[in-house]
Order: structure tokens, then C-alpha cells, then sequence
């Protein structure tokens, strides 16, 4: 080979390269090719013995593959496999050793710039004898960069079979070597990573493959419904999967379904809730209609799936039927605020309604009620979302779930009342009604020319008080008081208007409420109540027959719900004495304790 003269030598060693570099690309994994590496040295390059140290992650060199033609009695260099030196080590090494183009030679006399920590094997090979000759302890090594210029690691060649030092062909040969290694083991490292890659990604859609089937499971066979929604594009709020709990729970099949949103399902008083709650993960109770019509009272409880790069995707929504404790809930309210005995409002509700008619700012007596209105207000009551009729409604006793609200509590069917407009549902003024003189002028208080016309219209409140209940009560006893008194109820409630309250008070006394209404009006009305009353009812097979007491108030804004009651039962007084009635002697007691 050191025969530079002679082509055909070259030549032939050419060959040898040529194949033992066609053995680096043909190797199949980085171990396969250090492996290459160092028997190309050895069997290419006329080399007795090779290793390969290895860069780590931490920098640190590894001694990975070693290859020797006749292993050695003693173990040779494959001692060396597994060994550790430090990057400082080395780098002091390279720096300290001659330069032979991209090549490092370290005669013996330098052997004193190798660490200890470096992994060195020496031969016995012979000593010497001319200054050309290969020492034992020479060392030659050819770092090998990537294409970056980061080192990947050193191949250290030991022992020329030709007993000499490397010629300019030979370290030719092996920087072409090197460099050829360098892209090897680059493409190897590449490879090795891009599998451990793929494997990762084939481990990861694994996982994703089972985690999608856990979903469909907990999905599709979840016991309460489940709904997946999406928040882009055209189809946005649309139901683009949903599950047989849903289907059952709505009564509605899974192709109907997927062509609707729940914005066509919710009930109209719950649309405004279910845009909030759809803006963002939370939670809402609401009500979804059924194929038959009715409302189904629902929990839905929001989640916002979102991906790593475009953010939210879908919505997930669980939902969970809660019409049993709604219909609870609405029995321990109606039971709260009704009289068990007759099912009319008790005094808590009468003036729970009350305080929500009146406000605190007080108003002349036939002012106007608002500026630009005929002083018509909105009949007062339950605000539009409570307690609306559905089947919750559904086996209470006492409420008819699509007889429209109880007791003409709730908004009024057919839009606002007269005179009211834009201006609905906002609060006006109840005001006392003007009273008008024979002439038709009003007494009550001083309109100047030009100013508002009076209000003739208010918030009436009839005080009841039952006449001769004591003596049925007596003689009877409290069963067929309390057969009386429901009598009663039913008949006050049936002499109203619609949007007008009845309600038990305590004993035998009851209030009306009639909104918008004139004197002249609650005056018939005050009759209407009385003509109710009066005629005989038969309890258990006996006639029995009550009077009643009236007196009518008026309610207004600024004054108290005790002034306001307070005002009609002396009212109602004022009408017994006039009519020579029996006026309880101690105030607030009363003939029938019962409260059913």
C-alpha cells in the first residue's frame, strides 16, 4: 500500500474503500454501522485493530464498537467496549496531538496527554528501530464531525500491518474514510431517531386508539345523555353526535336529533340561558322539549374540548335529567307559598307579590304613572321564567299545569297591556286612583292646566272576613270548617278577573288583588265577591251558609305592605260596623285557628 509508485496498489486499495463504504450504507441500524466502521479500518485500511468512541447525550465519549484482526491473548481493544471518557479529556487529547489534515497522530513520547479517564489499550508489538517505524504506544486517531460541524465521535486505528507510520496515501485513505464514517453514522443516528419516532407515534395512536374507543364506550353508554356540539363554521351549535340516553330522554331519534341544536330544543323562557352557558364551560338548568310536546326540566353541564394548536374544537355536553327534583322542588315552593288547605297564595306570598309591585318612591294620589303612559301597569306576579306550566306541573295537587299560571300570577297571553309599549316589563308606579266628585271632578288632589291627566286606575286590595263562620265552626266542627273555607276559595276564585289574586290571609279572612283597575271597578268587583258568597253550600249533606265582610284599599307606591293591608281591613271594619256585624273585640283574633 506505502507504494505510491505503483498505480495498481492504489488502485486496489481504492476497491477495498469502495467496498467497505458500500458495508457503512448498507447497515441497518447505528450499531450495525459503528460496527462497519471499525472492520473497514481494520480489513479496508490495513489496520491490525479499530474502536469507535461514541459522543453521549451528556458529551461524554463511549467507547461503542472495536474490531481486531487476530484477537490478542491478553483481550485485545475489546476491553475497552462499554468505557467512558470525558469530553475535556478528549478534547485536551486532540488538542495536544499532531495534525495530519483532519487526522490526530500522539506519538509515544506525548503518551503523558492521555487521561486517565480516557480508554487506552496498548499491544506488545515490537519497539522501533528507525524513526519511521510504528511504536506501540503511537496513537492515531480521525474525529468525525456532522454536517453541522458537531463532533459524533473518534475512530482510533492501532498496529499498520506495514510496521511503519502511515504514508500520505494511507492517511488519505482514512480521512476518506472518516469523512464517509461521519455520514454512516449521521444517517444512522438519523434513522435510529426517526424509528423510535415512529414508534413513539405508533405508541401514541394506540393510545389515542384506545382512548377514543373508551370514549365512544363512556359516550354512547353513558345512563344520562350526552351531547357533542361544534363551535365553528356553518354548522356551529349543531348536535353532530349524540347518544341513546339523550334519544330516550328527549323521546326523539338520533337522525332528528343530529339535525337540530339545542337552541331548538330549549324552551323559549331559557333561550338566554343556554347562550351563556353555551359561551363557556358551566352548567345551567334548563328545559329541553320532548317529541310530545312537553318540556323535560335538564342539567346540562359544559365542557369546551379544545386542541393544542387551533384551540377549542367542540363542545361536550352532559345531560342530566333532573325532572324529578325539579318536580320536588316545585312542590316544597308551591307548599311554602300556598295555603295547604285551600291552594290559594298564603299571607307570605300575598305579600311577597305585594313587595314586588310596590316600590319605595312615593307617588301623589292620581298622579301619572309614568311619564307618556296611561298609568296602566304590567299585572304583577312571577317573573316570565318561574315555574312555568310543564310536566313538573304535572300530579301537584291544586295546579294545572296548562291552565296558565295560578291565581292569574305570570305574564299576560297576547303581549303588553294597553298603554304600555317599549316600556313593558319595566317597573311603573302603582298609584292610588283619583276619586272624582258628582261633577266628575277629582277630589283627591289639584291638577294644573296642562299637566298629566289623572290616573283612574290602580293596585286595588279587598279585604274578606267571613260572617257567621264562628257559629258553623262551633257547631259543626273544624272538618266542616274546613270544608267551607275551601268552598269559599273556590268560589272567590271563580268571581276574579283573570290576572287578579286570591289569597288566605289566616282564618277566615282572604285578600284579592286586582291590578289596573278603576273604583267603579272594584266596587263590582267587591259585589261579584259578595254574590259569590253568599248562596247556601251544602257540606256533608247540610245547607250552611256565610257572609262576608268587604273593604277596599288601594295600594301604592312609598306605602308599606303593613299600611297597604292594614288600610283595607279598616276598610272591611268600617262595612261590618255599617252593616251592625259582630267586630271582634281584641284586634287580630281570629274564629277558625285552623290553618288547614
Amino acid at each position: 500500500m506505502e507504494a505510491e509508485s505503483e498505480p495498481y496498489v492504489r488502485l486496489a486499495t481504492l476497491r477495498t474503500l469502495h467496498r467497505v463504504v458500500a458495508d457503512l450504507n448498507a447497515a441497518r441500524s447505528l450499531a450495525g454501522t459503528l460496527q462497519a466502521v471499525v472492520e473497514g479500518a481494520v480489513h479496508g485500511l490495513g489496520f491490525d485493530a479499530a474502536a469507535v468512541s461514541l459522543v453521549r447525550p451528556d458529551g461524554d465519549l463511549v467507547v461503542a464498537a472495536v474490531w481486531e484482526l487476530e484477537e490478542s491473548p491478553m483481550g485485545g481493544p475489546s476491553v475497552l467496549l462499554g468505557q467512558v471518557g470525558s469530553r475535556e479529556s478528549w478534547d485536551r487529547l486532540l488538542g495536544v496531538s499532531d495534525h495530519w489534515g483532519t487526522l490526530r497522530f500522539l506519538p509515544y513520547d506525548r503518551g503523558w496527554a492521555v487521561a486517565s479517564d480516557i480508554p487506552r489499550w496498548i499491544g506488545d508489538g515490537p519497539l522501533p528501530v528507525y524513526a519511521n517505524d510504528w511504536h506501540p504506544a503511537d496513537g492515531l486517531l480521525a474525529p468525525m464531525y456532522s454536517a453541522g460541524g458537531d463532533l459524533l465521535g473518534v475512530l482510533s486505528v492501532d498496529r499498520p500491518r506495514s510496521g511503519k507510520r502511515p504514508g500520505a496515501w494511507t492517511r488519505e485513505a482514512l480521512e476518506m474514510f472518516s469523512l464517509q464514517a461521519s455520514i454512516a453514522i449521521g444517517n444512522a443516528r438519523l434513522r435510529a431517531e426517526m424509528q423510535r419516532a415512529l414508534a413513539r407515534l405508533e405508541k401514541e395512536q394506540q393510545a389515542l386508539r384506545a382512548s377514543e374507543e373508551s370514549f365512544r364506550q363512556a359516550f354512547e353508554y353513558a345512563p344520562s345523555g350526552m351531547a357533542i356540539t361544534e363551535l365553528h363554521g356553518a354548522g356551529r351549535g349543531q348536535l353532530t353526535r349524540v347518544n341513546d340516553a339523550l334519544c330516550r330522554l328527549l323521546g326523539r331519534p338520533r337522525a332528528v336529533l343530529r339535525q337540530q341544536s339545542f337552541a331548538d330544543l330549549v324552551h323559549p323562557e331559557d333561550r338566554a340561558l343556554l347562550e351563556r352557558t353555551s359561551a363557556e364551560s358551566g352548567r345551567a338548568e334548563l328545559r329541553l322539549s320532548r317529541r310530545d310536546g312537553g318540556y323535560q326540566w335538564v342539567c346540562l353541564r359544559n365542557s369546551i374540548v379544545a386542541d393544542a394548536a387551533e384551540g377549542p374544537s367542540f363542545l361536550l355536553t352532559h345531560v342530566e335529567d333532573i325532572e324529578d327534583r325539579k318536580r320536588h322542588e316545585l312542590q316544597l315552593a308551591h307548599r311554602a307559598s300556598h295555603d295547604a288547605l285551600t291552594g290559594l297564595p298564603n299571607g307570605a306570598e300575598l305579600k311577597a307579590r305585594l313587595a314586588r309591585r310596590l316600590c319605595a318612591e312615593p307617588q301623589p294620589v292620581g298622579a301619572a304613572a309614568k311619564s307618556g303612559e296611561a298609568g296602566y301597569p304590567q299585572p304583577y306576579g312571577y317573573p316570565a321564567d318561574s315555574y312555568s306550566a310543564h310536566t313538573a306541573y304535572e300530579g301537584l295537587e291544586g295546579v294545572d299545569p296548562y291552565a296558565g299560571p295560578a291565581h292569574g300570577y305570570g305574564p299576560v297571553e297576547g303581549g303588553p297591556p294597553p298603554g304600555l309599549g317599549a316600556g313593558y316589563g319595566e317597573h311603573v308606579h302603582a298609584v292610588v286612583p283619583a276619586e272624582y266628585g258628582p261633577g266628575g271632578d277629582a277630589w283627591s288632589a289639584p291638577f294644573r292646566s296642562g299637566a298629566a291627566a289623572p290616573v283612574d286606575k290602580g293596585l286595588a286590595v279587598l279585604f274578606c272576613d267571613l260572617d257567621g263562620f264562628k257559629s258553623i265552626n262551633d257547631r259543626f266542627g273544624h272538618n266542616a270548617g274546613d270544608s267551607v273555607l275551601v268552598e269559599v276559595a273556590r268560589r272567590l276564585s271563580g268571581a276574579v278577573r283573570d290576572g287578579d289574586t286570591v289569597a288566605r290571609l289566616g282564618g277566615d279572612e282572604f285578600v284579592v288583588l286586582a291590578d289596573g283597575i278603576g273604583r267603579e271597578e272594584a266596587k263590582d268587583l267587591a259585589h261579584r265577591l259578595r254574590n259569590a258568597i253568599i248562596p247556601p253550600m251544602r257540606i256533608d249533606g247540610r245547607a250552611m251558609r256565610v257572609g262576608v265582610s268587604l273593604g277596599i284599599g288601594w295600594a301604592g307606591c312609598g306605602m308599606s305592605i303593613e299600611e297597604v293591608l292594614h288600610t283595607a281591613d279598616e276598610r272591611m271594619y268600617d262595612e261590618k260596623r255599617a252593616r251592625g256585624g259582630a267586630v271582634r273585640g281584641a284586634r287580630g283574633e281570629r274564629s277558625h285557628r285552623r290553618a288547614g
